[in-house]
């Protein structure tokens, strides 16, 4: 079994990491109810023997002792790791794989880039060297940040260089958070546009997600939720209308409710590797069979069905309904409209008691009913369900296509 590391860059992509590492465990506790140490966890954790000090505490196999997060946290402003050491995740991270600073970057991508990345490089190689040698066989990095800020932006592309020279077999999978029309930082476009360039020279895999398209998902779920229709009620702990494990709850804006579906979408990409399935499609497989040049990597991601999200009580939706949402722009994570252009290649992850007749009826009908070209598919069944969703939803579909409508939609933000 291989194993990943993400590393979580400034004050968003510590916020998203958080809200990945508490789902996580919430799903593999779900599962894995003997607490026995298996794969499936060793994929992104490590067990620990707390009673042993220094380096030699690592187990491999037997009782779960104390699960630590292969992860590096690292923020150039202390708010956020100071609160997230501070709250019920506290014991998950290694206190010796963070870095932090006092000062932050000032929204300013040239500060992160340029004068954090060379004071704090050496310290940053040696906690992801740290990470390495805790892994059997790694086998990528997961990178979360956001485009907008100053230490996300400049402080999260240079960490890409710095992978791609010492890690260079290693896949960088890259998570971007792009900022709304409407984002109150002045500077967030000029750092947006500064930081492609190093996407596009040094990451393998980018999901480029909207700020607007999740908030789209969040006001869509809420007048579903208001409207009384179809007797729908929302559980108090939903997997959107709070972030249990993470930070105490927001005002104003959506922002816990935003990055859960960012950490649903990044537990349910890894399912495949982490769970048996009919159909397992390892990480690198993504790369490898939606990536045609290594400059064309921007994939366009959706998630459906979205209410589970909330633990909406709605009859469930059928299978084939779930295949069709799928291509609709409503359930994608950036807004690019695919029928000005067309799909190069497709992915479909299943989670749930799906069979393989089934997926290939519904790739055989998407293909004629599709308004769009496509030139291939990609497809992986994951057995086990989101144990994470309200129970009449048993299958959950993640379609990740790399889609050549990216360009219009750079050229519309332009």
């Amino acid at each position: 079994m291989t194993q990943s590391v993400v590393v979580q860059v400034g004050q968003c992509g510590n916020q998203i990491g958080c809200c990945f590492w508490d789902l996580a465990l919430r799903e593999h506790a779900a599962v894995n109810q003997k607490g026995i140490y298996d794969e499936a966890i060793s994929s992104f954790f490590r067990n620990v023997d707390t009673r042993v000090v220094g380096d030699g505490g690592s187990i491999s196999k037997g009782k779960i002792c104390s699960l630590k997060a292969r992860a590096v946290l690292i923020d150039m402003e202390e708010g956020v790791v100071n609160e997230i050491l501070q709250g019920p995740l506290r014991d998950v991270f290694d206190s010796k794989q963070l870095i932090t600073d006092i000062s932050g970057s000032g929204n300013n991508w040239a500060v992160g880039h340029k004068v954090f990345g060379s004071l704090y490089q050496e310290q940053i190689l040696e906690k992801l060297r740290k990470s390495a040698e805790y892994c059997d066989c790694l086998q990528c990095f997961f990178i979360i940040h956001s485009m907008g800020g100053g230490t996300g932006s400049g402080l999260g592309t240079f960490l890409l260089k710095v992978l791609e020279d010492e890690f260079p077999e290693v896949y960088r999978f890259v998570t971007s958070i792009y900022p709304s029309g409407e984002d109150d930082v002045i500077t967030s476009p000029y750092n947006s546009i500064l930081a492609m360039k190093e996407l596009n020279e040094h990451a393998d895999c980018v999901l480029p997600i909207d700020n607007q398209s999740l908030f789209d998902i969040i006001s869509k779920i809420d007048l579903m939720v208001n409207s009384g229709k179809l007797g729908t009620t929302v559980k108090p702990k939903s997997l959107v209308t709070s972030s249990a494990g993470a930070f105490k709850k927001r005002q104003g804006k959506p922002f816990d409710a935003m990055n859960n579906i960012v950490a649903n979408l990044l537990l349910n990409l890894t399912s495949s590797a982490r769970f048996e399935g009919s159909l397992n499609m390892d990480l690198n497989e993504i790369s490898m069979n939606l990536v045609p040049f290594p400059q064309l990597h921007y994939l366009v991601s959706s998630l459906t069905p979205l209410y589970t999200l909330a633990d909406v009580h709605i009859p469930p939706r059928r299978l084939d309904q779930m295949f069709s949402d799928a291509f609709s722009k409503d359930h994608q994570l950036i807004r690019a409209d695919p029928k000005h252009s067309l799909y190069l290649a497709c992915a479909l992850m299943v989670r749930g008691n799906v069979q393989i007749s089934d997926l290939r009826r519904n790739i055989e009908r998407l293909i004629f009913i599709t308004i769009c070209k496509l030139k291939g598919w990609r497809k992986a069944v994951s057995q086990k369900p989101c144990h994470l969703c309200q129970r009449s939803y048993r299958n959950t579909t993640s379609w990740t296509p790399r889609e050549a409508c990216l360009q219009r939609t750079c050229l519309d933000c332009a």
